[in-house]
């Protein structure tokens, strides 16, 4: 148990954070948290974060790769609940971190490492029984190329970009031009695999001004989430990933003024209109935003 938060009510305090906590199918910020610093656990399970995801992969030596899955398994058998990051099939560590992860149930679902094919996800999916979700994080150009058939697998759950290796294999700048293409193809792939839009790259800096220009450059683009490592980010990200209340406010009053005027379709631009405002109207009460009151 993690020192910081006090074991009375610990159990009550969890219960109640996951009692509120948005669908992972529509979750906004997805706060990873280093395996290897397990006072953090409770504090990232407890905050603002939608999904949390505790990391065995990128973020631990491969000497410690044991010690960390070895934390979260205790942190499961002692209540948690969160996702897991797990390293690529690619390598040794996928194995053990499969079958010790299967079955265990404060796993919430995995965060499958530099996937680039489908076979990987079914492969993680099958190990895991059939029942933990497999979230696949591309970051690759094969990954990218192969971004379609990946969110067609069987068990993926929603697409995911991994921008610093991305860029470490590519070459490409982190600037809103280069990222247009690999960001572009992860929602198009989603929405041909039927999946919801798939979580940016994290932001690095902790600057809220950068953090916000970098959500609004995903959501432009068709991107529904966004993975985070500052505890700091995850409230930002919820409100930058969610409808503005001007946005809200145009959805129901256009949807009112549609119905009010019996619904008759006047122009061609119409349906467009009205697909959107009833998105905006079901991602605000997904996000528990309420709509504006009549004065």
């Amino acid at each position: 148990m993690s020192p910081s938060v006090d074991a009375l009510d610990l159990d009550t305090r969890r219960s109640t954070r996951e009692g509120h906590r948005v669908d992972p199918a529509h979750a906004r910020s997805w706060q990873l948290v280093n395996a290897l610093h397990v006072d953090r656990f409770d504090a990232a399970q407890l905050g603002h974060a939608d999904a949390v995801i505790l990391d065995i992969e990128d973020a631990v030596d491969d000497s410690q790769k044991d010690a960390a899955r070895g934390h979260v398994l205790d942190w499961f058998g002692a209540g948690g609940s969160a996702w897991v990051r797990i390293n690529d099939v690619t390598t040794p560590f996928w194995e053990d971190d499969v079958a010790a992860l299967a079955g265990h149930a404060g796993l919430k679902g995995v965060i499958l490492a530099k996937a680039e094919a489908p076979d990987q996800v079914v492969a993680t999916f099958d190990r895991l029984g059939a029942k933990a979700p497999v979230v696949p994080l591309v970051e690759s150009a094969v990954g990218i190329e192969s971004a379609v058939a990946v969110a067609q697998a069987r068990g993926a759950f929603r697409l995911a970009f991994g921008g610093g290796d991305y860029r470490k294999d590519t070459g490409a700048e982190n600037t809103p031009l280069a990222m247009a293409y690999p960001r572009s193809r992860l929602v198009v792939a989603s929405r041909i695999g039927g999946l919801t839009g798939p979580v940016d790259q994290p932001t690095i800096s902790t600057q809220h001004a950068v953090v916000r220009e970098h959500c609004a450059d995903a959501v432009s683009l068709g991107m529904t989430g966004k993975l985070c490592l500052d505890r700091e980010q995850p409230a930002l990200i919820n409100e930058e990933m969610s409808p503005s209340a001007a946005d809200v406010a145009w959805a129901f009053d256009f949807l009112a003024s549609f119905e009010a005027e019996g619904g008759v379709i006047k122009d061609g631009s119409y349906k467009p209109r009205i697909a959107r405002a009833t998105i905006i109207k079901e991602r605000a009460a997904i996000y528990r935003i309420a709509p504006p009151t009549s004065e």
